[in-house]
Formats: structure tokens, C-alpha cells, sequence
């Protein structure tokens, strides 16, 4: 079955309460190797519980809504669908605990012609469940690899955000550990892609990768450190385009380019001179004063 642009715009797709604790909060940092130097008193504030702070980028692990993309309904072959793009806006910090509200709809799809793939938008937007108060807003956008020519209107995507020509401003290298997958994967997607040796090399792979998300969260905390001073309020949005897999264990370089309240970024993993997220642009508050 093709896909029918107006049916998945249509698609309703189950709202999402989720209750959260601090544990969740702390191990989430953990998962993306916070506290792996364990006298840096910065990022101890965000894996012990006092006066504990919630990474920015922690709404991407809440009120998740599950592989809505493998739906018989929506006529998506779901085993060639890719993480194109990921973006976070926030409405404010996130709190160390809570109970979030997130509801997920389908906001745009695009035909990029027979053989080429379309490309499916999807937004999540998440509210305090108790007082409603907007908390996150998410967007994703899949690229359906096998699911172009289905007689939608041929439109170009949006350009990524273009990166300064100019040599970074910053660099910022941090380590993940061998079993980041292992970790990461306990907060939200159990996919077997990122545990399974066999899965992996069915799919190509010489061995688990690393969860996309995952090294959206460590690009954030490269950004926290070298650009914020680990001031998690200050991080208004962040987005990124995925461009190649990571494998834990990896050393990830994240180039930062400082230009006012924006920070234009890319990471990679420089044992392989491999680009793996590109195009990225954080938003930021001003320094107080």
C-alpha cells in the first residue's frame, strides 16, 4: 500500500503521559557520559541528586510514542525508513522530575519522486500534564527511503542550516564509553540494532551503533560545556542533521562557531573523518548583564 499523504496527516497517534524522577533524570545524563571524569563538580550537578539539574535535551526520552512509522495504515516500509533530521525547542528548562503530557502528529510529508523517497515530518509537543504549560516542542523528520512516487506534490525541503565558513570557534572532544549503547537504550528505544551483534550486521554494520539520539544529547552536552558554561537554561533549541552512524566507544569532536545568541555546530568522529551529525544550530540566552 503506498503511501496517502492525507491519511498520515490524519493519523491519530496515541497521547503519551509520562511520570519521571530524578533517577530517570540522572541516569539519562549517565547514559550520555556525564560524570565519566568524576571530580568535574559541573557535571556532578547533573547525576547527583542534590540540587540536581536536568540536561536540556532530556524531553527527547518522555512521553515517547513508539514506532507509530510501522503502522500497516500508514503504508511506510518501515525496515528502510532513516533518521533524517532532529530538532528540540524549548518552552522552558526541563525540571528534574514531573509528569509530562505529549501528544504526536504527523505535520507535513513530501514526495521526492519514484526511486528517491519521501520525507515524513512529525512534531511532538509536550505539556505539563498537571497545569498544561507547554514544556517542549520536537520535531523529526524521517526519510521513507522506499516510499517516493506516490503522487504527492514534488516540493524541495527546507535548506539545512549552513555552517560558517570560517575555522570553529570552539572544539569540544568527548569520550563515550563501550557500552553507551547499552545504557542509552534503557531510557526510551530497546531497538536490538543497538544491543544485538547479529541485528547489526544484518543491517550492515560490523557492530551495534550508537542511538541517533544519543549523539544529538552528547552534541548538546558538548555545547553545555565548551559554549554555556554547563548553564542548561540558557539552551534555547537545538537541531541537527544525521549524516553517519556512531559506534560506542567513539571520540566525538563537536566544532562549535559562536555568533551571537546562535551556535552553528557539527560533530565528528575524528579516528575516521567521519562527519556524523551536520548542520547543527543551538539557539541560546544571553549571558546575564
Amino acid at each position: 500500500m503506498p503511501i496517502d499523504p492525507e491519511r498520515l496527516l490524519a493519523l491519530d497517534i496515541p497521547e503519551i503521559v509520562q511520570e519521571y524522577g530524578e533517577k530517570d533524570t540522572m541516569f539519562y545524563a549517565l547514559s550520555l557520559g556525564l560524570g565519566l571524569d568524576p571530580v568535574d563538580e559541573r557535571q556532578l550537578r547533573f547525576v547527583f541528586e542534590r540540587e540536581l539539574l536536568a540536561l536540556p535535551t532530556l524531553p527527547l526520552i518522555l512521553s515517547v510514542p513508539g514506532s507509530w512509522l510501522s503502522r500497516p495504515e500508514t503504508g511506510i516500509d518501515y525496515l528502510r525508513v532513516v533518521h533524517g533530521e532532529h530538532a528540540i525547542e524549548l518552552h522552558r528548562p526541563p525540571a528534574s522530575s514531573g509528569r509530562v503530557r505529549g501528544k504526536t502528529r504527523v505535520v507535513d510529508v513530501i514526495d521526492k519522486g519514484p526511486g528517491r523517497g519521501a520525507l515524513i515530518y512529525s512534531e511532538l509537543r509536550q505539556t505539563d500534564a498537571e497545569s498544561g504549560a507547554p514544556l517542549a516542542t520536537i520535531r523529526q523528520t524521517t526519510f521513507a527511503r522506499a516510499d517516493g512516487g506516490f503522487g504527492g506534490p514534488l516540493r524541495k525541503p527546507a535548506l539545512p542550516h549552513p555552517l560558517p565558513e570560517r575555522a570553529p570557534d570552539l572544539v569540544c572532544d568527548l569520550p563515550t564509553s563501550p557500552q553507551a549503547a547499552l545504557l542509552y537504550r534503557l531510557n526510551a528505544d530497546r531497538n536490538p540494532l543497538h544491543a544485538d551483534p547479529v541485528v547489526a550486521r544484518n543491517a550492515g554494520f560490523e557492530r551495534p551503533i550508537l542511538h541517533g539520539l544519543a549523539t544529538f544529547g552528547i552534541a548538546g552536552h558538548a555545547i553545555l560545556r565548551a559554549g554555556l558554561d554547563y548553564d542548561p537554561a540558557r539552551l534555547r533549541s537545538l537541531s541537527a542533521r544525521f549524516t553517519a552512524p556512531v559506534f560506542p566507544g567513539d571520540l566525538l569532536r563537536t566544532e562549535l562557531w559562536l555568533d551571537g545568541c546562535t551556535i552553528s555546530f557539527r560533530c565528528l568522529v575524528p579516528e575516521r573523518d567521519s562527519v556524523v551529525l551536520n548542520n547543527g544550530r543551538a539557539t541560546v540566552a544571553p549571558t546575564d548583564g
